[in-house]
Parts: C-alpha cells; sequence; structure tokens
C-alpha cells in the first residue's frame, strides 16, 4: 500500500453538490479542497444530474483520488425527495465507477459519530469539528461541502477496519470466536 492516497469526499444532492478532498501521507489528513456545485440554478431534473456527472468526473480528471467516499441518501418523509437524492448519489457513484475508484457509502449518523463522537451532532457541529481537526481558516457559507469532507474525513478514520465483514448471533458466538480475545 502507497504512503499516499487521496480521498474524495461527496454529499451528493439535487440543490447543493458537497464534495471535499484530504490527501492522506504516512498515516496523516492533510487538507486539499472543499467546495459545492450549486444546482438550484437547473429547473430540469435531468440536467442537474448530468451537472453532477460531469463534475465529478471533472473533480476526478484534476485530483486523481485513489477512494471515493460518499454521504448514503437517508429516509425523510418526502418520497420524491428521496428518489431524485438517489439519483443524484447513483451519477456520482457511476462517475467513479467508470474511472475504477473504489466507493465507500456512509450513513451520515456513521459520518457524524467519525467526526464528532455524536450520531447526532448538527452540521455546524461537524464543521467546526473539521475546522479543529484539518486546521481550516474559515467555514462556508452553505455546509455541503464540509458534508462532503466529512464523508472524506471519515473514510479516513475507518481505513483498514473491516466493515461488516463477521456478525455474530449472540454474547456466547462473538467469545467462542474471539477465544484469544477473553481476558481470563
Amino acid at each position: 500500500m502507497s504512503n499516499e492516497r487521496i480521498i474524495l469526499g461527496i454529499d451528493p444532492g439535487t440543490t447543493i453538490m458537497g464534495f471535499g478532498l484530504i490527501k492522506v501521507v504516512n498515516k496523516k489528513m492533510e487538507f486539499l479542497q472543499l467546495n459545492e456545485l450549486i444546482l438550484s440554478k437547473y429547473d430540469n431534473h435531468y440536467q442537474k444530474l448530468k451537472v453532477i456527472f460531469e463534475r465529478t468526473i471533472e473533480l476526478i480528471d484534476t485530483h486523481n483520488p485513489d477512494e471515493i467516499a460518499i454521504e448514503a441518501p437517508f429516509f425523510g418523509k418526502n418520497v420524491q425527495s428521496m428518489l431524485k437524492l438517489g439519483r443524484a448519489q447513483g451519477v456520482a457513484m457511476a462517475a467513479g465507477l467508470s474511472r475504477d475508484i473504489p466507493i465507500t457509502e456512509y450513513e451520515p449518523k456513521k459520518i457524524k459519530m467519525a467526526i464528532t463522537g455524536n450520531g447526532n451532532a448538527s452540521k455546524e457541529q461537524v464543521a467546526k469539528m473539521l475546522q479543529q481537526l484539518l486546521g481550516l481558516k474559515e467555514l462556508p457559507k452553505n455546509l455541503d461541502s464540509t458534508d462532503g469532507l466529512a464523508a472524506a474525513v471519515c473514510h479516513f478514520f475507518n481505513s483498514g477496519k473491516v466493515i461488516g465483514e463477521k456478525s455474530y448471533s449472540g454474547w456466547d458466538a462473538f467469545v467462542k470466536n474471539n477465544e484469544d480475545r477473553v481476558k481470563k
């Protein structure tokens, strides 16, 4: 494994798509960029999807990320909004996949937990913690870009951890499969 890699984090959206880039050098994070793509100026949903795809490809071709971390859509009350958000996420994922970049999806609560230690943290709390972690001088007006950056940082914190590979039916099964971890 190389000592240097770039992680692109994406917060997909149909009004604003946020993204952030970090470089990892010898297991330390360095801030590269955060920005947002304003999509509210486009009336047509299909045009928004085209712009998301094109901008994601442009980011990939410019920064050559080794991995992409993307925030998973969360279930809301409005099914149409959920569908549109899922499409936006899918288009961003397709852009990464078209360049053979591995993609990891994180639930919003998992991202918040990784950054702040609280899965119910506000966008402002996440942004402030990122500001401290990465030494950001100022925060953007819209926090969609810090949400994208948070996905990248969450991925960094979870790198090397096996997620969801094992499952246990109860405490006895866990102990049986992990006897070397049990203190006697």
